[in-house]
């Protein structure tokens, strides 16, 4: 595991259960939740589904298993790759109390045994921003290549790159000081350190992150093999007049 994975290991691991209880209910109270509306709980991602039923999909840095357990309810094989145990706990207790299953696989996304997941899933599948855990985009998105079967899709929805210099989701996240070409590495905090009290958020770790222009991302889509085949932009939360969040879906051609 890369210097930088253990870092982020350990900040992902910060009292990551009984966050998730706190702000999104136990297991079994987010699992009625979903259940009464799983393609609701998708949200703007249930667009970029075809369908659900017997398709195999990865979800990479799936977290508490908040989008993979909708998916599992609607009929697909999900499985998790995260880097956190704490993570994996609540995911499966969400996906026992739904009624469904999910298969989690906990270390670093870089290290995934292609032997095992290579040419397997019909789609991989990335939200709430993941790509600045990742100091190559282009070592990413090889795997993400690589993880896919031929003709598969990549959905990667993730913060919009103007949030390298404002702090257009109101995350209170580091800026980069070096503007928005700036290649350095920054240590910031965990996206919802802002919850916790002031004593505490000074204890968390702190994760390792690599912020990308638009080009760095598109470019790293593309000569990793990917065909391009949607761009959107989507308005900030905070406010709907400046751009917050991205989506690129790219396939994985078919061999002739």
């Amino acid at each position: 595991m890369q210097d930088y994975s253990v870092q982020n290991k350990k900040a992902w691991e910060f009292s990551a259960y009984d966050f998730w209880i706190s702000q999104i209910g136990t297991p079994a109270e987010r699992a009625e939740k979903i259940k009464e509306n799983p393609v609701g709980e998708l949200k703007k991602y249930a667009a970029y589904f075809e369908d659900y039923e017997g398709i195999r999909v990865a979800n990479i840095c799936g977290s508490c298993g908040k989008k993979a357990v909708p998916l599992a309810i609607l009929g697909a094989q999900v499985t998790v790759f995260d880097i956190s145990k704490d993570n994996e706990k609540y995911a499966l207790e969400l996906a026992a109390a739904a009624g469904t299953s999910l298969d989690y696989v906990v270390g670093d996304v870089l290290e995934i045994d292609l032997k095992q997941y290579g040419n397997t899933f019909d789609v991989v599948f990335m939200e709430g921003g993941i790509l600045h855990y990742f100091h190559d985009i282009h070592e990413f998105m090889r795997l993400m290549h690589a993880l896919l079967k031929p003709g598969g899709k990549m959905i990667c929805s993730d913060f919009h790159p103007l949030t390298k210099i404002m702090d257009v989701l109101n995350f209170e996240q580091k800026l980069c000081e070096g503007g928005y070409f700036s290649e350095e590495i920054l240590e910031c905090e965990m996206a919802h350190a802002r919850f916790y009290e002031p004593e505490i958020r000074e204890q968390m770790p702190k994760c390792s992150c690599r912020k990308y222009t638009m080009s760095e991302i598109i470019n790293g889509i593309i000569q990793s093999g990917f065909v391009l085949k949607q761009f959107d932009e989507h308005p900030a939360w905070t406010n709907p007049k400046l751009p917050g969040e991205f989506t690129v879906i790219a396939v994985r051609q078919r061999e002739s």
